[in-house]
């Protein structure tokens, strides 16, 4: 069942799965992205494993509100206004969102907990581990990134898609599904087709769910501001698995690499074939090895 808990003046909504008296992992959204996708299935099967599961909207996404103080123009684009963007006038960082993981852990009164994060959250997943560490358990971070500028770039039609102004599913609803499949199509990888019907139930469920306006373009700044500093990585103690897939057009495998070959006590799984997305064939996969890092960890 959904639930709303104020944490940093966020009204944020998250879900439990399991049992209290199970070890929690806490799952964090990617850009943009709502709790959803880390959806059911996946999150039972973990439950299956002895785990207590949370997953939760990202301030700006979902139903986790956030209301700015000064409302950014981005008519414009997304390029020009955080081109124009003094360091005052930056919404909130993704510290901020990394404090929300937390703040949300002290209101259910969790001392510590697995941390999994996908894509944008694999980043935040970062930060708890270093900034964090006496909350951390251990670290999954699938399809995500260290951000060091070297590491090749995202793919460009990917990111033209990503930036550009979204359509209003409230004005044209198809026009907003087909763009969103578009979007999935290119991003998901070769070896696993997408399921088409699954996907647009998703899409629709998260239009509806949707409370928050230009939230991805305030979380894009929140991403693009971090400035990358090895030394965050290289504090991370606790054990990390890094899972990255071959096709991934937003973050290359080479980002993954990075991430693992940083961050010591940490080991990689690259799986062929896979994008930007973790398709339901590879879930009992993911959650086998989310599983395996947890009982395995150093206590």
């Amino acid at each position: 069942m959904k639930k709303i808990a104020n944490i940093n003046r966020i009204d944020l909504c998250y879900e439990i799965f399991g049992e209290d008296h199970h070890e929690n992992i806490v799952l964090i959204s990617g850009l943009g992205s709502q709790m959803i996708r880390w959806d059911d299935l996946f999150c039972r099967l973990l439950v299956e494993k002895g785990f207590r599961v949370i997953r939760f909207d990202n301030r700006d996404s979902g139903q986790s509100v956030f209301k700015p103080e000064k409302e950014l123009n981005f008519d414009k684009g997304i390029q020009q206004v955080f081109a124009e963007l003094g360091k005052d006038d930056i919404p909130y960082s993704l510290m901020h969102m990394a404090e929300d993981v937390i703040g949300l852990m002290d209101y259910l009164h969790i001392e510590k907990a697995h941390i999994a994060g996908r894509s944008m959250g694999g980043v935040i997943a970062q930060l708890l581990g270093s900034f964090f560490p006496e909350r951390v358990l251990t670290l999954a971070i699938i399809m995500s990134t260290s951000l060091r500028p070297t590491l090749p770039p995202s793919n460009p039609d990917v990111m033209t898609m990503m930036m550009q102004p979204k359509i209003n599913p409230l004005v044209d609803k198809e026009g907003y599904i087909r763009e969103k499949l578009l979007f999935a199509e290119k991003t998901h990888g070769s070896r696993y087709p997408l399921d088409q019907k699954k996907e647009r139930a998703i899409i629709e469920e998260e239009s509806e769910r949707s409370q928050t306006k230009n939230g991805v373009f305030r979380q894009l700044i929140a991403m693009g501001s971090l400035e990358y500093d090895a030394e965050v990585l290289r504090k991370i103690r606790v054990p990390v698995l890094v899972i990255h897939g071959t096709e991934d057009p937003i973050f290359h495998p080479d980002c993954g690499k990075d991430i693992a070959t940083t961050i010591p006590n940490s080991e990689l799984i690259v799986i062929e074939g896979m994008g930007h997305s973790i398709p339901a064939e590879l879930y009992p996969f993911v959650c086998e090895n989310m599983a395996e890092l947890c009982k395995n960890r150093i206590l």
